[in-house]
């Protein structure tokens, strides 16, 4: 069954007619906007997408671990929690906002930086979009250094790779950056998680790598001591 639209007299009083330019060239500014994706977006959407599902993961822990009120003040230093009340900064929109029943969606992007956005207006879900943890180095190109002492146990490779893991990344991003096949990458990966250095977390078509609690333990005691605890 398709849609139903059902009368009353004063509905039938304010039909009325309206022209729309924006409606006449939405099908040019599709083709335009597919354009700009393909040549701006698209070459880099794989580092990008893999911070923001990164970002996501660092949450969700944040979450399990705090609480509610201690992942939303986590959010950007400019939001706030106070009471039952979560403060953001000054937006076109202001006032108290109950969420009502709605919940709050939160939305990473790396274009918003430093600023926080909010949506309010019903009927959408009231928004949060905020910059990623990690932003800044999102167009860096490094190479990491892994400690001397721990590359000699685990072998140069797999320290490179829990030295890359600051930050959750999928097996084709740890690829590309230490110039391995796939393959190999997922091959030295699964020896990590085995060993309980890397976890895996599944978010949506991706599977992203993250450093353990025990592999943190071994790269920080190797830096401040130059070997392993």
């Amino acid at each position: 069954m398709g849609l139903e639209l059902t009368f009353t007299a004063q509905d039938a009083a304010h039909v009325r007619f309206a022209v729309s330019p924006l409606w006449e060239v939405v099908a040019s500014v599709a083709e335009e906007i597919r354009g700009y994706w393909d040549a701006a977006i698209a070459p880099y959407w794989p580092r990008i997408s893999a911070l923001l599902e990164g970002d996501v993961l660092y949450r969700a822990r944040s979450l399990a671990e705090g609480g509610l009120r201690h992942m939303l003040s986590d959010l950007d230093t400019a939001v706030t929690w106070e009471g039952e009340t979560l403060r953001l900064p000054k937006t076109a929109c202001e006032g108290v906002r109950p969420l009502g029943g709605l919940g709050l969606l939160l939305v990473p992007s790396v274009f918003t930086w430093p600023r926080v956005f909010s949506i309010t207006t019903p009927p959408w879900q009231p928004t949060i979009r905020y910059p990623p943890r990690g932003v800044a180095t999102l167009w860096e190109h490094r190479e990491s250094d892994p400690p001397q002492a721990l590359a000699a146990v685990l072998g140069r490779t797999r320290a490179r790779l829990l030295a890359e893991l600051d930050q959750p990344a999928s097996t084709r991003e740890l690829a590309a950056r230490l110039d391995l096949s796939e393959p190999g990458a997922n091959q030295h990966l699964t020896a990590l998680r085995k060993a309980r250095l890397a976890s895996a977390h599944r978010t949506g078509r991706y599977v992203l790598y993250a450093r353990t609690a025990v592999a943190e333990a071994l790269l920080s005691g190797e830096r401040q001591d130059g070997s392993l605890p």
